[in-house]
């Protein structure tokens, strides 16, 4: 299992030093967040205005467009995104200016990877409606704190995209969710809508959940549980 966390939270790391851009983005996809990842700040503007992120990690000092300015100018969007600002500096004066442009939180480099992630976590909690810390339904007991699931008492060993998946389901009460609204939340911007993934991904779920059946397939809508 995963560490604890909302697992369906979709990140945007902004970060010119591309190795550590990478190794932010699979450490947080490791901890089950969906990522993507850019190198300039106005590739960074150009992913906000495509994607619904619910956190933007942002490097102060950004090319092409400064950090500073990508975060005044989605903040003056009235955009739901977080923000997490990265910086080389550690003086209260930098802190307070970042914050003051309009940043939620704060990391100096070079940071402690658990405590980027549990930033990055309680900007989520923030900026989203509260997911209950158990979801039941029809024998499934999915606990969103200790990422674990059961049904009818038995463990069920889920990959992070199926327990997203089936987390998506129970928080839909019963109503469909769409394939395109899955992937959205599910994976991140590479995913290729054609490949059949979230099919893939369902019949596996559904293997693990045993008989009888739980997911139905609405023909031409989507999922439900």
């Amino acid at each position: 299992m995963h560490e604890a966390g909302d697992i369906t939270m979709r990140v945007l790391v902004a970060e010119d030093e591309e190795i550590l851009a990478e190794l932010v983005a699979t450490g947080l996809r490791r901890a089950g967040f969906a990522v993507d990842t850019v190198y300039s700040g106005d590739a960074a503007l150009a992913y906000l205005g495509l994607h619904d992120y619910d956190v933007v990690v942002l490097d102060r000092d950004l090319p092409r467009v400064h950090g500073d300015d990508v975060a005044r100018r989605l903040v003056a969007s009235g955009s739901r995104t977080r923000i997490l600002m990265l910086t080389a500096s550690g003086t209260m004066e930098d802190r307070v200016a970042g914050l003051d442009l309009g940043a939620d939180d704060y990391v100096s480099k070079p940071f402690e990877f658990p405590e980027l992630v549990s930033r990055v976590r309680a900007l989520r909690r923030r900026s989203a409606r509260p997911v209950p810390p158990q979801l039941e339904r029809h024998g499934i007991r999915l606990d969103t704190v200790r990422r674990s699931a059961l049904r009818d008492g038995r463990e069920l060993d889920l990959s992070p995209k199926e327990f997203t998946v089936l987390q998506l389901l129970l928080e839909a009460d019963g109503g469909t969710v769409s394939a395109e609204e899955l992937l959205e939340r599910a994976w991140d911007a590479n995913a290729d809508p054609f490949t059949g993934a979230v099919r893939v991904c369902m019949s596996k779920l559904r293997a693990k959940l045993g008989e009888p059946a739980l997911i139905r397939t609405v023909q031409g809508v989507g999922y439900a549980l």
